[in-house]
């Protein structure tokens, strides 16, 4: 899928192919983080789309002001999500 953005307002503007890099990326990461947002896309293939880490995905989320868990989660289920994946890591070190 290819995404084209047609302005006239844009395409006379001449830039160095360094800030047209810089620009496109941008637009790559806000475009990402919209779709992101609205939930069609999960923050694992986000992470992937945009060639980051899981931690620097979660950390983009929050300069974006996307939450990291739905609203619907109160803090007991995230304590015990949280338990949880402790017993699992701790299974696995055994």
């Amino acid at each position: 899928m290819a995404l084209t953005i047609s302005d006239e307002g844009l395409e006379n503007i001449q830039l160095s192919s360094e800030i047209r890099e810089k620009a496109l990326q941008k637009a790559k990461e806000g475009y990402v983080m919209a779709l992101l947002e609205v939930g069609e896309i999960s923050s694992g293939r986000a992470a992937k789309i945009l060639g980051v880490s899981r931690i620097k995905m979660i950390e983009m989320m929050n300069k974006w002001g996307i939450y990291i868990f739905y609203e619907e989660h109160n803090l007991e289920e995230l304590r015990q999500e949280v338990e949880q994946a402790e017993l699992i890591l701790n299974q696995q070190n055994i």
